[in-house]
């Protein structure tokens, strides 16, 4: 008897997945359809697919799983990064691509090589924004123009040859300002641009390479809508005394330093203070930073804390970073000078703790830096005994007496015997010793006898 499978064939899959991708096809241009001739679309509409299976066909048992597992064709697609609720506008597929870049490499907030894309903003449509994709052509993260807090432009450092990273920070993705309650923290976007070398640019006929201008200015074709541009690197701002080991002549725009275990770089920017280019990422602008202190000051480093501002959204919160170079400590302060950061390295609640511990009281109450401490009776419990001892201590030295201790009845006489004794061997010399000799043996003999 022939047994027929439950499992649906590959073939029926295909079919059924090819059906609903021409309805969804197909509700979409009627939408665009009816916004490009100025009408209102009413709501979306859930779509349902009835499909009957062939003739002869097993039919599929009904599923058991929750409803909560199923899924459904009408729920909105889930957001990786972004903050709006609803279809993000980089996700948007009738979205005008006016840049792209293939091959690129990401390290966050996915170690990857995807394909970015540039969507316009134009008044006819949803605004645009960045959105990546793999080698199928599937959108994998993206950010809004109207979500981007700050775009950095950055040269990596201890590289042999030369590479920018872009950073875009979102909001609410700097690192130190939580999302809004129910939304999930966007993270921050790294991509980064290895160009090409000297013989490359030959063959091309090309004197210099002309990226990452040219992407920064696509950027900024977008960013000027919302009064921002590109960050880059200033010598004016802040450039370390270091030189780069991998590329000698570059000036370095870099601290390296430490946040806890992990490695990064401290860029000082015109927009604020950026660390950088792994987990965990920090960027403070110039409104979010309280105080900025110099901890731990050694010979060769030192460690850099940053307070935040007190907020209702965000409380203040102190991110320190270690280990930088002290060759980098004029460059850095004049820059918190420059812009009028708060140096809080003195500040009451940095000082060192004063216990009454190893405290001497005088009798008159004062310490000894003048300060009055109060009454003995206040002293601590290990300052006390410590006073006691020394008390015991100075008695015992005053009734030392070297001419009564030490030496006992008989002492001084068997002393000057010995002293006498020994002048008597020395005046006797070699004769003292023969005279010793013949007395031993003498009395050896009398014995025998």
């Amino acid at each position: 008897m022939h047994k027929v499978s439950a499992v649906p064939s590959q073939k029926l899959i295909r079919d059924i997945s090819s059906y609903i991708i021409e309805l969804i096809a197909a509700r979409d241009a009627n939408l665009a359809a009816a916004q490009a001739a100025g009408a209102v679309p009413g709501p979306p509409v859930a779509i349902t697919a009835v499909i009957s299976p062939p003739p002869g066909a097993a039919t599929l048992p009904e599923s058991t799983e929750p409803a909560s597992k199923k899924r459904k064709l009408n729920e909105p697609v889930p957001i990786q990064n972004g903050t709006s609720e609803a279809i993000p506008a980089w996700r948007d597929p009738a979205g005008e691509i006016f840049y792209s870049g293939d091959d690129t490499s990401f390290s966050l907030p996915a170690r990857k090589k995807l394909r970015y894309e540039f969507i316009r903003t134009t008044p006819n449509s949803v605004d645009g924004g960045i959105r990546t994709l793999d080698g199928k052509g599937e959108v994998q993260f993206g950010v809004d123009w109207k979500d981007i807090d700050q775009i950095f432009c950055l040269p990596v450092p201890d590289r042999a040859k030369r590479a920018d990273n872009f950073v875009v920070i979102p909001y609410h993705g700097n690192g130190i300002e939580p999302p809004p309650p129910g939304q999930p923290a966007p993270e921050p976007i790294v991509w980064t641009y290895q160009g090409p070398g000297a013989k490359a640019l030959k063959d091309e006929g090309l004197e210099e390479d002309p990226e990452p201008a040219k992407t920064c200015h696509a950027l900024n074709e977008q960013l000027k809508k919302f009064g921002k541009s590109v960050v880059l690197p200033d010598e004016k701002e802040f450039a370390s005394t270091l030189v780069n080991p991998s590329r000698k002549g570059e000036t370095v725009y870099s601290v390296k330093a430490h946040r806890g275990s992990k490695e990064g770089y401290l860029f000082f920017t015109s927009a604020g203070i950026l660390f950088a280019f792994k987990k965990p990422l920090f960027y403070f602008p110039f409104s979010a930073i309280a105080s900025i202190s110099y901890t731990s000051v050694l010979q060769r480093t030192f460690n850099l804390a940053v307070t935040t501002n007190d907020t209702p959204n965000a409380p203040s919160q102190e991110i320190e970073f270690s280990m930088l170079d002290q060759a980098d400590y004029a460059g850095i302060d004049q820059y918190i000078k420059r812009h009028g950061l708060n140096d809080a390295s003195l500040a009451a609640s940095r000082r060192a703790q004063v216990y009454n511990v190893n405290v001497k009281a005088e009798k008159n109450g004062e310490a000894a830096n003048g300060t009055v401490d109060g009454d003995e009776d206040e002293e601590s419990e290990l300052t006390k005994a410590e006073r006691l001892l020394q008390d015991a201590e100075d008695e015992e030295e005053e009734d030392y007496n070297p001419g009564s201790e030490g030496q006992s009845e008989g002492e001084g006489d068997s002393s000057e015997e010995e002293e006498g004794y020994g002048e008597a061997n020395d005046e006797g010399g070699d004769g003292g010793e023969e005279d010793l000799v013949d007395e031993e043996l003498g009395s050896e003999a009398e014995d025998m006898e």
